[in-house]
C-alpha cells in the first residue's frame, strides 16, 4: 500500500510496534493488564464509596456536603491511583 497505506494502518491500529522485535508484544500485554487492573480498582472504589454514602444518607447520617466531599475525594484518590500506571 506504500507510505499512505502504512499511515492509514497506524491510525486504525490499537497498538503499533515500530521495531522488528516481536518480544514487545509481551511488554504491551503486561502494560495493558496493569492498566486494566488499576482502572477496575478505581471503578470499584468509586462505586463502593457512592453506595456507602447513599446508604448513610438514607438513614440520615450523611449530608449533602458529605456526599460532595466523598465524590471529590474519590475523584482525587482515583487520579492519584492512576499515576501508578506511569511506573
Amino acid at each position: 500500500m506504500g507510505g499512505l497505506g502504512s499511515d492509514a494502518a497506524i491510525e486504525a491500529a490499537d497498538i503499533v510496534i515500530m521495531t522488528d522485535e516481536p518480544s514487545k508484544i509481551v511488554t504491551a500485554m503486561k502494560i495493558s493488564k496493569k492498566t486494566l487492573k488499576i482502572a477496575y480498582e478505581n471503578i470499584i472504589f468509586a462505586i463502593a464509596v457512592k453506595i456507602i454514602i447513599l446508604a448513610l444518607s438514607a438513614i440520615g447520617f450523611a449530608t449533602m456536603w458529605a456526599a460532595v466531599f466523598a465524590d471529590v475525594g474519590v475523584a482525587v484518590i482515583a487520579i492519584l491511583n492512576s499515576f501508578r500506571a506511569l511506573y
